[in-house]
């Protein structure tokens, strides 16, 4: 098997991109058998560790695939992971691209990666299912806007200058203050890095702590707004087997042990919404412990539980400061506002605080001056509580013409916490999970696939159905409008 190694980096990283390039190219097509480890390491003249630990980084991936007494063979279908690296040969093809030789590599690597961003439906819906988005119809405006009157009318009497890259020291005493009571979180204020929402936050991680060809362990299925920030900043994604219990600590593939972080969501894992039990966590922590890789906590809607007690944050387990905690407003106040905040291990503020500063200088200072009174002064809190309520009264609502309508025909996912839940359509393919939402939208009902989530091809067709934006009366039109049309379309 003749490859040509393009001399970038360490030997086993070439010999990795050059079998990725020849399975992606279609030179070593499915069901291709490799030549053995000791007689590849033999033709290229390396060490047969070498090649293992090239093998072992395909083999994780999906692109290869043992069998027992018989070899290893190129998979039979390529996963969606393969385009975790944009490969050079491709960008040079791309002869109806040409700002394709005009961007940086990183640029290219961004424009390939999968975006999250929900692009316009072609036709308007009356029911929008939309997860993520929160209750704004109990947001307290006048509150709000009384206290951004105030300081607009405090910042006209005195020079408006920049702000510190952290962020406002009262708003990170308030948010301190608040994740401790709430979340368990142990930090300190100047452990708080205040950010221009969670998907900054993420960014800011993937700048400071990824190289390109960095492994980072993802969960799969996983938020792709995470999966994006890594493939732009050219890590190898290593997804990571998700169950009922969140990722399987002691199912992480050998590659993982290479890992520069380890991104879950552990109190609602997105999007099947599994909660990660305390054995798993302490367990990860151990594991990173072991292997010095960080965690990323993204602890994205964690203050919806409506069953059992609440769990306290990963990093309020954390003794030997390796999880990054991702937390953001815009899940309970108002996506438009645009502010989040990291809780760091001590040794990487310093550095966060200057990557944050290059990116931006600092978040907007009127906007963490209104959040901290407006978090001070209790409102926050109190708004929490009458949406925890109101949300729990739309799940229930949910699951009731969810079972009315659909009965066993689906199995629901993620109940017990969030703004969201997964419906599995158990007798329908993955593929099936398109033709669902193009009906609805017909319908006039906004649906979600749970495809795009997925690393490999999901067990089923699946839905996810954020509930806290619509009332009751709006839940129950849309999932029997819904219903209705699928069973026009065939029986249930």
């Amino acid at each position: 098997m003749l490859l040509r190694l393009d001399g970038r980096g360490p030997v086993y990283q070439q010999i990795y991109r050059a079998l990725r390039t020849a399975i992606l190219s279609g030179a070593l097509p499915p069901h291709t058998r490799l030549s053995s480890t000791r007689g590849l390491a033999q033709e290229t003249g390396v060490s047969r560790n070498t090649v293992v630990i090239a093998y072992e980084q395909l083999l994780a991936e999906g692109y290869i695939v043992g069998q027992l007494g018989s070899g290893t063979f190129v998979a039979p279908e390529i996963p969606d992971v393969a385009h975790t690296v944009v490969e050079r040969s491709r960008i040079a093809n791309a002869a109806d691209d040409a700002t394709a030789y005009d961007c940086s590599a990183y640029a290219t690597r961004a424009r390939m990666a999968p975006s999250p961003v929900m692009k316009p439906r072609a036709l308007a819906v009356r029911y929008d299912f939309r997860y993520g988005l929160p209750d704004l119809e109990a947001f307290p405006f006048d509150i709000w806007r009384k206290l951004l009157a105030r300081h607009i009318r405090a910042a006209a009497a005195e020079p408006l200058m920049y702000g510190a890259p952290e962020g406002s020291p009262r708003l990170r005493e308030v948010i301190t203050g608040y994740l401790r009571r709430a979340r368990g979180v142990q930090c300190d204020p100047d452990q708080v890095l205040i950010v221009n929402g969670s998907q900054q936050a993420l960014d800011l991680i993937a700048r400071t702590l990824i190289d390109p060809d960095d492994v980072v362990v993802i969960e799969n299925p996983n938020y792709l707004g995470a999966r994006e920030v890594f493939l732009a900043a050219g890590a190898r994604l290593v997804p990571g087997l998700v169950d009922t219990e969140g990722l399987k600590t002691d199912r992480l593939p050998p590659l993982a042990r290479r890992a520069r972080l380890i991104y879950v969501t552990p109190s609602h894992q997105f999007p099947t919404g599994a909660v990660m039990p305390l054995a798993r966590r302490l367990a990860l922590l151990a594991w990173t412990a072991t292997h010095g890789s960080y965690v990323i906590e993204d602890d994205y809607d964690s203050e919806y539980r409506y069953e059992g007690r609440p769990i306290e944050a990963m990093q309020s387990l954390d003794r030997n400061g390796r999880v990054i905690y991702v937390g953001t407003l815009s899940k309970i106040l108002f996506p438009a506002l645009r502010l989040g905040y990291l809780v760091l291990p001590k040794p990487l503020v310093e550095v966060f605080r200057t990557v944050k500063h290059l990116s931006d200088r600092h978040t907007a200072s009127l906007q963490q001056d209104v959040v901290t009174e407006f978090v001070a002064q209790g409102h926050f809190e109190r708004h929490l509580r009458r949406t925890r309520k109101r949300n729990a009264q739309r799940r229930v609502a949910l699951l009731h013409v969810l079972e009315r309508e659909f009965g066993d025909a689906i199995s629901v996912q993620g109940a017990n916490a969030g703004l969201h839940v997964l419906a599995w359509f158990r007798d329908r393919p993955p593929e099936d999970a398109e033709e669902i939402v193009a009906r609805a939208e017909q319908a006039g009902v906004g649906v979600y696939s749970v495809t795009p989530y997925y690393l490999d091809r999901p067990p089923a067709a699946g839905l996810v159905l954020g509930y806290a934006a619509l009332n009751a009366n709006e839940i129950e039109a849309g999932i029997t409008l819904l219903a209705g049309h699928l069973r026009a379309e065939r029986a249930l």
